[in-house]
């Protein structure tokens, strides 16, 4: 494994995003633990986790509980292993995704995320989206009380704008160290975003890292490779997948950059893992700019 800095700490280039293991199409629990243990085994140290990643309806924080479960009860060692959280989103039983960035509900949120997690504090604690309800300097207002509290060691946002990363950092100061939005392939909206965060020194963790580059979304009307091709077919002359391709290419974008890709079985977390050792030469990674439309 190679390694990253988020917030001073020394953390994995590639985490695990872990949603996979407990909302709609989630493996049973012994391969959710399998997945977690294997990619402790490949060196990752960060996990990504939320009280809302649960079936719709059900009681918040099956995915916390998992992850705990996971570190409890994995042979080796654990003590450098960072565990971020979200709150700040529900999932009633219509199964959609709702929002709430208020200072009582976030403050509420965190102490039920420290218990089921186990932790004295939670390592890093993000809001998981601005709520438009709510003015955004009081969900930060939140964090910074958790933070003042010893309730959260560090703060991320998410899916967050220039404009509020900068008031998140007008308000967390140094405590602030992440941000967390959407970006892939497929979905490049945050490059403004990722570039603050390079100037800033903030790590910068796409989620959902690996969109636009599975087959059927390459393929055009008359069943031709689509431009997003280039991923693939870099894989093929590298003999490797083309999800390590597309880490390699983010990872390249930054060293800031700490992709956070899904996995739902112990092989996938694995490849992922490995995307660490693929470095992309310069002719690679211009061909993959152009394939994304950058």
């Amino acid at each position: 494994m190679r390694y990253r800095t988020l917030g001073g700490l020394r953390v994995s280039a590639i985490g695990l995003g872990a949603m996979p293991l407990s909302i709609e199409g989630r493996p049973d629990g012994a391969r959710a633990l399998a997945t977690l243990h294997a990619a402790l085994e490949a060196g990752v140290t960060l996990l990504d986790t939320a009280d809302s990643y649960h079936f719709p309806g059900a009681e918040p924080g099956h995915n916390e509980l998992l992850v705990a479960r996971a570190l409890a009860s994995y042979g080796g060692d654990t003590s450098g292993v960072l565990v971020a959280t979200k709150g700040g989103r529900g999932r009633p039983a219509d199964g959609s995704w709702t929002v709430n960035g208020s200072p009582r509900h976030l403050k509420a949120a965190a102490e039920a995320s420290l218990k089921r997690l186990g932790v004295e504090a939670i390592g890093l604690y993000q809001l998981h989206r601005p709520d438009p309800s709510v003015p955004f300097e009081e969900s930060l207002g939140a964090l910074r009380e958790l933070l003042h509290e010893g309730k959260i060691r560090l703060a991320g946002i998410s899916n967050a704008s220039v404009a509020q990363i900068r008031t998140a950092l007008g308000i967390l100061g140094d405590r602030l160290v992440s941000v967390q939005n959407q970006y892939s392939p497929a979905v490049r909206d945050s490059e403004p975003e990722l570039r603050l965060c390079g100037e800033s020194g903030l790590a910068f963790m796409p989620w959902s890292p690996l969109g636009g580059i599975s087959r059927s979304s390459l393929d055009g009307p008359s069943g031709a490779a689509g431009p997003r091709g280039a991923f693939h077919e870099v894989a093929e002359e590298r003999g490797v997948s083309p999800q390590q391709v597309c880490l390699a290419w983010l990872l390249a974008k930054s060293p800031t950059v700490i992709p956070i890709p899904g996995a739902s079985r112990p092989a996938t977390i694995r490849d992922s893992a490995g995307a660490v050792e693929l470095v992309l030469g310069a002719a690679e990674l211009a061909r993959l700019d152009g394939a994304a439309g950058l």
